[in-house]
């Protein structure tokens, strides 16, 4: 069977895997507008306002784009008891995502990320979060539905893929890491982990580590920035990590796939961007001329969700790593926090 249909039968396979979600869940707010003039006031535009809308984000962003490759997902993780609380839950109930373990809290602040956007650029983002750990009662409920949910029971089957969305906002604790992975160890669950910044956690069982070439280089205290420093920088994560992969995302470069056994990393081409700006091109026209960009924002998370399913379907890590690293070549295409289809997908393979 070659690539291209090995890649098909694994997108098939994607339909309907249960896959769970925990980490750090986000509100993504977006005002659009136009901007033609600076400020009288200071040297920045101002933007005469269009329209506004929000879709989840961090682990959420993970969440919706698992829900838009076909997935049956369930998210864990908390929020506050507030109005941008409401408006996350509602916002992932609408895309189909189970959002029973989105725990609320009254102490915290649900994380709002509000970026404005004029004429296709963002001007500025403004970020209104709690980054404290979660109390010890929330903890011990999250942990415990987590757990649940990945045995199943009760006429319910468990799930097939685990992610841990981990951007540092207090939710993925060590505690809820080490017990939750161990029961992914214990019942052969796949898990899937983008780590945080702030220090080099560990995820004793993760199956792969997810990260961009800033991530790994803060963590390797050093820059990553071409072929050599990001080949030391995986294989050094993957010692630390003591993981069976890391998967380093570089953009422009591409992307990079580390495992112990591998006599080599794997090294992945990004999609070309040699298409000129101006209107967006078909996923079939992507493939056969280069890639337009639109925004980078949450092509992160498009790999990771993109990756777990696909091994969640039963593909290796090398194959479900090209299988991400297409979906990004999309994701990037379009404006916004944004997700791809199984359909976009597959197009786009078939095109190649």
């Amino acid at each position: 069977m070659n690539s291209t249909k090995k890649l098909v039968r694994w997108l098939r396979g994607m339909a309907n895997r249960r896959v769970g979600v925990v980490g750090d869940y986000m509100l993504d707010g977006y005002v659009w507008g136009n901007a033609t003039r600076l400020s009288p006031e200071a040297a920045v535009p101002v933007v005469d306002f269009v329209e506004e809308s929000e879709s989840p984000g961090g682990a959420g962003n993970v969440a919706a784009n698992l829900a838009a490759l076909g997935a049956r997902v369930s998210a864990f993780g908390t929020c506050g008891e507030d109005a941008e609380g409401r408006r996350l839950h509602a916002a992932l109930v609408a895309r189909g995502i189970e959002a029973r373990g989105l725990l609320a809290e009254r102490a915290r602040r649900t994380t709002l990320k509000t970026r404005i956007i004029a004429r296709h650029q963002q001007v500025v983002r403004v970020d209104r979060e709690t980054r404290a750990p979660l109390s010890a009662t929330i903890e011990e409920k999250l942990i415990a539905k987590v757990i649940a949910a990945l045995k199943g029971g009760r006429g319910a089957k468990g799930l097939e893929a685990l992610v841990i969305s981990d951007y540092d906002k207090g939710t993925v604790t060590d505690e809820l890491a080490r017990r939750v992975l161990a029961v992914c160890v214990k019942l052969g669950v796949p898990a899937f982990v983008k780590p945080k910044w702030s220090m080099l956690a560990t995820y004793p069982g993760a199956t792969a580590i997810v990260l961009n070439s800033a991530e790994a280089g803060f963590l390797v205290t050093r820059p990553v920035d071409d072929d050599e420093s990001a080949d030391l920088a995986g294989t050094q994560l993957l010692e630390k990590f003591k993981t069976s992969a890391v998967v380093l995302t570089r953009g422009a470069r591409g992307m990079t796939v580390f495992q112990p056994a591998a006599a080599r990393p794997l090294k992945i081409a990004a999609l070309g961007e040699e298409r000129p700006f101006g209107r967006r091109a078909s996923a079939r026209e992507t493939a056969r001329h280069g890639l337009q960009v639109f925004d980078v924002t949450g092509a992160g998370d498009t790999v990771l969700a993109t990756l777990a399913l696909a091994v969640a379907a039963g593909a290796p890590i090398g194959e479900a790593a090209t299988l991400g690293n297409a979906a990004a070549g999309i994701v990037v295409g379009k404006l916004g926090t944004a997700t791809v289809t199984r359909e976009e997908l597959a197009a786009l393979i078939s095109a190649m």
